[in-house]
């Protein structure tokens, strides 16, 4: 009896798990970059048809755990706001699932993380009130599609001038909501996540470990190198969407 899934190796599982243990190190730290290379380490070993399911299970729980460590510092009124937003966006989501092309969910994603890094932006008034709905609805949209959507979700974050603590909490609890939301989507929707329960399980505690290492580095960090990070990493993220959206392949890969 193997506790494998169809098709991955004990090797292939330990690199997964040791993946996510440092991606989840990450988040914890920064907010973001854990997700997509997450995502990227999935990538041709999880079947096509289930990878972005997968990805939501194992991101659920590293999420939550992230949201537990760091919940004191979650501003609940823009929490509210978010869910209400993901829950019509998973649902308007799971009904277009099979006929949105990814490539231009991508370069839409791509190009809306740089303008809201980059580009400055006069006081939207109401923002505080519908902004994170909003958001929410688009990115909970976007999830179904391309799994990580941690950048996007920070670019909106960033808008609302939270201090770093309040940033990676707030992130932390929206993507546990929108995560789990998304597996029962995918769920309801009959996508098979049976065979992957125990290497998902590991991948999940190993993220947990991650996740305590990151948020001491966190604390440790100061503002001011944490914002230019955070927009170092946004930058990158967004341009390799972009990338991807162009279907330009990178030397090696």
């Amino acid at each position: 009896m193997t506790f494998l899934p169809p098709g991955v190796d004990g090797l292939t599982a330990a690199l997964l798990i040791a993946v996510s243990f440092l991606t989840s190190a990450l988040t914890a730290a920064f907010g973001i970059g854990g997700g997509v290379a997450m995502l990227g380490a999935l990538a041709g070993t999880v079947p096509p048809n289930v990878i972005v399911a997968v990805h939501g299970v194992v991101q659920l729980g590293s999420n939550l755990g992230r949201a537990i460590l760091q919940r004191r510092h979650a501003n609940w009124p823009l929490v509210r706001q978010f869910v209400i937003g993901a829950g019509i966006g998973v649902a308007f989501g799971a009904l277009i699932f099979t006929s949105v092309p990814e490539r231009a969910l991508l370069a839409l994603m791509g190009l809306f993380i740089l303008m809201m890094v980059w580009v400055p932006k006069p006081r939207i008034p109401g923002l505080e009130r519908t902004g994170m709905l909003v958001g929410g609805a688009i990115s909970s949209v976007l999830t179904m599609f391309v799994g990580a959507t941690g950048p996007f979700i920070q670019a909106v974050l960033m808008q609302y001038r939270l201090d770093r603590r309040g940033i990676i909490a707030n992130q932390a609890v929206m993507m546990t909501i929108q995560h789990g939301l998304k597996v029962i989507a995918f769920t309801a929707i009959g996508i098979a996540l049976v065979p992957w329960l125990p290497l998902i399980a590991a991948m999940i505690v190993a993220g947990f470990v991650g996740t305590v290492l990151g948020t001491r580095l966190l604390n440790r960090m100061s503002e001011a190198l944490f914002q230019a990070v955070l927009k170092a990493l946004l930058t990158l993220i967004a341009l390799d969407l972009l990338r991807r959206a162009a279907g330009i392949r990178l030397p090696g890969l």
